[in-house]
């Protein structure tokens, strides 16, 4: 590899392979975490990189007398390059210590507006920008980005394309009342609730695919499992029928669990997330009919009425009565969306819900689409839909159409469940909520 071709970073020391460089002079660029001063001769910097803390220690006599008039300089969130030998030291954070010779400060923050002290947290979404910086939320997204690493491998490693679907539609996937509506030039527009229906027609072209995107909906709700803009993976199958989709999407928790246990120790530490409670996610899975939970919620006292939907409190008790993710399914077709394939007596969708344990509710929805073009016909007339705004998705089963199947993971619900935070707000880098916006 020639000079040039070389990344930029292919050199620079990050902290969290500090374990690569005990013993070594290294080179650290980042930004202060925190700093005190213990007598007149020595001084303590924590920096962050990006990537972990490392504790840099000055001794008035071993360093160079401008690193303490660097110290002195710098506030919280100033950003410096500290040089020094890296050695090991279990009372630091991340288990190594640097002895530094030499402080330069790059630039001095202003008085930084989030200290150790409460704050509310309308004041720390307003401030997200900066949040993002403390430790919970920069450990919440770090397991974000392992999960969505994780689930680009596990679906590129078993042979499904990537198929970008389009953010602006002409028509609904979910239902009309929860769409945004923009305008497209002289024409009336949405952003999306779901790529699905652009992933089935994928899933005719590749035979099996996988959507991954922002998709949006127009929820008035103030739950702490919903945003109004979320990602989500949705693969789609053709020749594959409902077991095929609950397999499928077994089989993807469970991989992304291990990427997150064997990758993001030290994040799940950092979140206080016990460990022990992810290493009990296992195939196989507990699946119950929509009609079997009904009865396990009677008998648990959180009885609803056959053919409603669950609301958190049911979903909260099936996650306890098995302690690991459970499908449900064989919903009632009433509640399920028009491209649902049903049974013969058209009473159920052969639809699946996985419900997460620990009350973080659905974090997969999913299962077989109707194949037949007019049984389709039939429910885009009975959902009130216009039919010609699906000509071309009825076109899918028109010209050779198969039994297909797919789901849809939410990745903000999964990323919650998994780092155990309180609110799914803290698993976007910026989220979109009622009456939530900027920045």
């Amino acid at each position: 590899m020639s000079e040039k071709s070389k990344s930029p970073f292919s050199n620079r020391f990050f902290i969290e392979k500090a374990s690569e460089h005990e013993g070594q002079e290294v080179t650290v660029h980042g930004w202060v975490y925190q700093k005190r001063a213990s007598g007149k001769n020595l001084r303590f910097l924590v920096v962050r990189d990006g990537t972990g803390l490392l504790q840099c220690v000055l001794f008035r006599g071993e360093c160079e007398e401008t690193a303490m008039d660097a110290f002195d300089q710098a506030t919280q969130e100033s950003s410096v390059i500290v040089t020094g030998r890296l050695k090991k030291e279990p009372r630091s954070p991340g288990g190594f210590e640097l002895s530094a010779k030499s402080v330069q400060v790059v630039s001095v923050s202003e008085a930084y507006p989030i200290s150790p002290k409460d704050h509310g947290v309308e004041f720390l979404m307003e401030h997200r920008h900066l949040w993002i910086r403390s430790s919970v939320q920069w450990a919440a997204l770090r397991v974000r980005s392992e999960i969505i690493r994780s689930i680009h491998t596990f679906f590129q490693d078993r042979g499904f394309v990537h198929f970008d679907a389009p953010i602006l539609t002409g028509s609904s996937c979910e239902g009309t009342s929860t769409l945004f509506q923009t305008q497209y030039f002289d024409e009336k527009a949405f952003l999306t609730q779901s790529g699905q229906l652009y992933g089935e027609v994928g899933a005719m072209a590749f035979g099996k695919i996988y959507v991954f995107g922002p998709t949006f909906r127009a929820e008035k709700s103030k739950t702490r499992k919903h945003l109004t803009e979320f990602w989500m993976v949705e693969p789609e199958m053709a020749f594959a029928n409902l077991d095929d989709a609950m397999d499928l999407g077994e089989e993807l928790i469970t991989t992304i669990v291990k990427s997150v246990l064997d990758r993001c120790a030290r994040e799940l530490v950092t979140l206080g997330r016990d460990p022990l409670m992810l290493e009990k996610i296992s195939s196989p899975f507990p699946r119950i009919s929509y009609d079997e939970a009904i009865k396990i919620l009677d008998r648990r006292g959180v009885g609803m009425p056959w053919g409603e939907d669950f609301g958190a409190p049911h979903e909260t008790a099936l996650g306890e009565e098995f302690g690991k993710p459970v499908y449900v399914h064989h919903m009632p077709a009433q509640i399920k969306a028009f491209y649902f394939k049903r049974t013969p007596d058209e009473k159920y969708a052969l639809g699946a819900d996985l419900i997460a344990p620990d009350g973080y509710g659905e974090i997969i929805g999913g299962g077989q689409r109707e194949d037949s073009v007019d049984n389709l016909i039939k429910r885009i007339d009975e959902h009130g839909l216009k039919r010609e705004d699906y000509n071309w998705y009825l076109d899918l089963r028109r010209y050779g159409s198969v039994p297909h199947s797919g789901f849809g993971l939410g990745i903000e619900r999964t990323v919650a469940w998994m780092t155990g935070v309180s609110h799914v707000r803290e698993t976007i880098p910026f989220p979109r909520m009622l009456n939530m916006l900027k920045p």
